[in-house]
């Protein structure tokens, strides 16, 4: 039987949909017949790494957000320990997390971006950095933490401001127009999602909380517009060098032709695995079920060690 240990909790501002996202996923692994160990990794390095050590794992499974889950953080220690794990290696998790760096991939790749300005809290205090509207976000966060809207007649600049705490800030022009998703799993767009929300936009509560958005499924677009989308999704994924499951996020203007109104905004590594999420729904959508879902993952799993070259350590064949 293969041993899988599942990493959920931890540090960063997503515990919470990080522990539901590992609920979910324990049982489904069981349900497949894995051997399962759970831990919550806190803040003593030495003894998280003698704690997975402990639990002698063929695979590790990602179940983390935020910082030092999906930022390279865990995958460097897990890479150094040569231990295969789910989702995406240490470069691709670091550069996904990275807003910046990502879009400059992205944009090296032609892909669909807007312009953006890098900036911190004393400069927003002092003048919109953007002609309104436009978003602020952390550069380095996920799950629409500390994401803000701000449009015309808004006198909420100083205040996001003074109680910002996310570290580098990234303006951009607000899109209008409607929230699209599509999920890549391995070398396989999966479907376009359509998200609406009563909330104005797509934050961290819409996203997580029961009843805070709507997911259509599949999206009610066009067939040009759907195809540019999956196909825009595969090429961010490869672009950044991700493996296993990603979800890309986009805006689509619906205002303009074809497929012109579509803009990519960010790409997922990890992402959510809850009773609400959007990548379990799209794979169920194309026959996929949960357990199949997380049984692929640990099938796919591999590490960025020297002796492997980032290769899967034989899980696929032992699965």
């Amino acid at each position: 039987m293969i041993r899988v240990t599942l990493l959920c909790g931890g540090r960063s501002t997503e515990r919470e949909v990080s522990l539901s996202s590992g609920e979910g996923c324990v049982r489904a692994l069981r349900e497949a017949g894995f051997d399962v160990t759970v831990l919550d990794p806190g803040p003593d390095l030495p003894s998280l790494v003698q704690q997975i050590a402990a639990s002698r794992p063929d695979v590790v499974f990602n179940a983390l957000h935020g910082r030092f889950g999906e930022d390279g953080c865990i995958q460097g220690i897990l890479d150094w320990m040569g231990i295969a794990y789910t989702h995406s290696g240490l470069r691709a998790s670091a550069l996904a997390m990275d807003k910046a760096a990502a879009k400059a991939a992205f944009a090296a790749a032609g892909l669909p971006v807007v312009p953006h300005r890098i900036l911190d809290a004393a400069d927003l205090a002092q003048a919109d950095p953007l002609p309104l509207p436009y978003v602020v976000k952390p550069v380095r966060e996920g799950s629409s933490v500390g994401v803000f809207i701000l449009r015309e007649g808004d006198n909420r600049r100083a205040a996001i401001a003074a109680s910002w705490r996310w570290g580098e800030i990234i303006a951009e022009p607000f899109i209008p127009g409607r929230e699209l998703t599509v999920a890549v799993r391995g070398d396989t767009p999966l479907e376009v999602t359509e998200i609406t929300t009563g909330r104005g936009f797509y934050d961290y509560d819409a996203k997580y909380a029961e009843g805070g958005s709507r997911h259509v499924l599949p999206a009610p677009i066009p067939a040009e517009l759907r195809r540019h989308a999956m196909d825009c999704a595969l090429r961010a994924h490869r672009a950044l060098g991700c493996r296993g499951v990603t979800r890309s996020d986009f805006r689509w203007d619906d205002s303009r032709p074809g497929t012109e109104g579509l803009v990519l905004l960010e790409v997922n590594t990890q992402p959510g695995m809850t009773p609400t999420s959007l990548v379990p729904e799209q794979a169920a959508f194309r026959g996929i079920s949960f357990p199949e879902l997380c049984s692929w993952m640990v099938r796919e799993a591999a590490h960025d060690g020297a002796e492997t070259g980032g290769t899967s350590l034989g899980v696929r064949d032992a699965a």
